[in-house]
């Protein structure tokens, strides 16, 4: 194929007949001009020139599609930055780790034995972590693992850094935590500031007077015969001093005498807890439950405490309720600790996905107020939350009201934006089965896991595990009075219908006894009957996370009587809602919500903790529960309850959600 170039013209002004010889061009690069009017003649062609393209390039049929493709693009582009601009600015903050799924206890020594030595240990807990995914769990809180002569079962420190042969070994401890990470799970760790075993170096060096170590703990002069400097009692009872001969002063402490007090107003002991945080922060676990916050600081003045009773005798001054203790709680400068090391915390918490945890314990009674004061505030960071144990009272009162009046007694004090939480048992505590009956079990179960905030379960609960029988008390606090024992909320986990209830398969030793009723109630027994405790908690935990009125959503009282306290929880621009119907009363009753205008007329069961009832649908104005049953009701509306009732509503980071773009907004 050829092409006629009949007038193309060189840079120079000739024609393309005279051009210079070959000879002469290689010398520079020679430029042909074309003619527009000729080129015209030619239509576009693969492998144009330049020249070319850009003469057809520049003709208004190519250019003005080119120019409106540019420019829609530029729009597009600048809609989207601002579209997801808007959606970042609005979006409410995502819920972390801790806030997605209950904080499951492990008591460590009860857990599960691997080594038949019958305590249980670490590789137990490693072989039952599929445990906790059935249950849906993300966090699990482990009780003391440190090295320790065991008086208070190990929260009598002897080494904050290392592991008590009795659960294992530090490489235990490591491949556990690195397993439970692989598996999506967290780690929260015991950390004990408030004293240590006397048997701890520190102790014994500042017993000696060490220059760098005698400050450590909390020291005062006394007389040998009468070693009682105040009228301060210990948590265990009696004085909280004791005489030590090698140093000849009396030294504090607000637990057993082998569990002295360390100064936290020492720089150097301040330092050591800051230290301790880092080691185990860098070893990678995710949080820390801190206990006894509220002791860890005493009144530098030492005076005797108020005694609750004037006109009793000092000498019969021998319990910690004996005295108002405003002088061995809650000190000023308690919170300033706290924030100093929930600041060290945050420094590890900038690692992506790795926010770590602090929870602090602190029973304060009818102090509700000095309990809110572990929250973080706008300003300063603290606690992410201070363990709630009113609902721990819940079996002195059979009914609605008093469930009610429990629930709000946190709810209408927790600060604005602030995140709740829900204990009913610890190793502290008797077990909610043995305190409130086997009855109620599952209707508890059924509260912790659809009110506002983060549930904590107790090893064992999701069963209904109760108390043991002790005869003879291992734990100190039973030693002193036999009624304040322990053990019996301590005993084996029960794993199956085998020896020792799964908890040891290699021995016939347990360090408690398992409780006689193991054979039918035990995890692998309830896992195979649908209308299990087991079932049930594992279902409420799976709706939990997977719907948000339960985990985000307004909660808000809607009924409450001498048996009944009823709740719904509902999240604005949603179509679905879920109303709770609990019944703590002794009787068969009827609930009438007809009062009620957002609820529809009639109500379907999605779960009831009768498996009988499951399905059924009830007229709101007529529902039927027996004593101990509740009900999960799922029901559509578009009227939302909270807009005309605020009083009666709660919400810790208020969202909207957006049907038509299936995202939550900040509204």
């Amino acid at each position: 194929m050829s092409i006629q170039l009949s007038s193309f013209t060189h840079s120079t002004g000739g024609t393309i007949d005279s051009l210079p010889p070959p000879s002469e061009r290689h010398r520079g690069v020679c430029v042909c001009v074309y003619s527009a009017k000729e080129f015209m003649q030619l239509k576009p062609y693969a492998g144009m020139p330049k020249e070319v393209l850009l003469l057809y390039s520049s003709q208004a049929r190519y250019r003005v599609p080119r120019e409106i493709l540019f420019w829609l693009m530029v729009a597009c582009t600048v809609m989207l930055v601002g579209l997801t601009a808007t959606v970042i600015a609005l979006s409410p903050r995502c819920l972390s780790w801790w806030q997605t799924s209950a904080v499951y206890q492990v008591y460590p020594r009860s857990f599960r034995d691997s080594n038949g030595d019958g305590v249980g240990d670490l590789k137990g807990i490693l072989e039952k972590l599929d445990h906790f995914h059935y249950l849906n769990i993300k966090s699990v809180w482990i009780g003391p693992l440190y090295r320790s002569p065991m008086r208070d079962f190990g929260y009598d420190v002897e080494d904050f850094r290392a592991i008590d042969p009795l659960f294992g070994t530090m490489e235990d401890f490591e491949v556990l935590l690195a397993e439970m990470h692989n598996k999506g799970l967290n780690l929260i760790m015991d950390f004990i500031p408030n004293h240590t075993s006397d048997r701890h170096p520190w102790f014994n060096l500042s017993r000696t007077r060490d220059p760098h170590y005698k400050d450590y703990y909390v020291w005062t002069d006394c007389n040998e015969t009468t070693p009682r400097p105040n009228n301060w009692v210990s948590v265990f009872g009696n004085s909280s001093w004791t005489y030590d001969e090698v140093r000849g002063q009396c030294y504090l402490h607000q637990f057993l005498k082998e569990q002295p007090d360390l100064n936290l107003r020492s720089p150097r002991v301040r330092n050591e807890m800051i230290d301790i945080i880092r080691f185990w922060l860098g070893k990678g676990v995710d949080g820390f439950r801190i206990g006894a916050v509220k002791r860890i600081l005493e009144a530098a003045h030492l005076r005797d405490e108020p005694q609750v009773d004037p006109n009793k005798s000092p000498e019969a001054v021998t319990s910690k309720w004996d005295l108002h203790q405003d002088y061995t709680t809650s000190q000023p400068g308690l919170h300033d600790l706290l924030r100093d090391w929930r600041a060290e915390m945050d420094i590890y918490s900038r690692e992506p996905g790795r926010y770590r945890l602090m929870v602090t314990e602190s029973y304060d009674y009818h102090e509700v107020d000095k309990s809110m004061m572990y929250y973080s505030t706008p300003l300063v960071k603290e606690s992410d939350f201070p363990f709630n144990f009113y609902l721990v009272d819940l079996p002195q009162n059979s009914s609605g009201w008093w469930v009610k009046h429990l629930v709000n007694l946190w709810m209408a004090n927790m600060p604005r934006g602030q995140w709740a939480n829900w204990v009913v048992g610890n190793h502290d505590k008797p077990r909610i089965a043995s305190s409130a009956g086997q009855t109620y079990i599952c209707v508890i179960n059924m509260m912790l896991l659809t009110l506002p905030g983060t549930p904590t379960t107790y090893y064992g609960e999701e069963i209904g595990m109760e108390n043991i029988e002790v005869t003879e008390s291992q734990d100190p606090a039973g030693k002193y009075n036999a009624s304040a024992s322990r053990d019996p909320q301590r005993s084996p986990m029960q794993w199956s219908g085998d020896m020792n209830a799964g908890f040891n398969n290699k021995s016939k030793v347990t360090w408690l006894p398992v409780h006689p009723d193991y054979a039918r109630v035990n995890v692998e027994v309830q896992k195979t009957d649908e209308g299990s405790v087991l079932a049930q908690y594992r279902f409420l935990s799976i709706l939990r996370q997977s719907e948000l009125p339960l985990y985000r959503g307004w909660f808000c009282y809607v009924h409450v009587d001498g048996s009944v306290f009823a709740y719904l929880r509902e999240l604005d621009g949603l179509d679905r809602a879920f109303l709770m119907v609990l019944n703590f009363g002794k009787d068969l009753v009827f609930t009438d919500l007809s009062s009620i205008r957002e609820l529809p007329d009639q109500l379907k069961v999605l779960l009831s903790t009768n498996r009988a009832n499951d399905g059924k649908v009830w007229q709101k104005s007529q529902i039927p529960t027996e004593a101990g049953e509740g009900l999960v009701i799922q029901y559509a509306t578009h009227t939302r309850f909270n807009p005309s009732h605020p009083g009666e509503c709660f919400i810790s980071d208020k969202a909207c959600y957006l049907k038509a773009l299936d995202l939550l907004y900040t509204c």
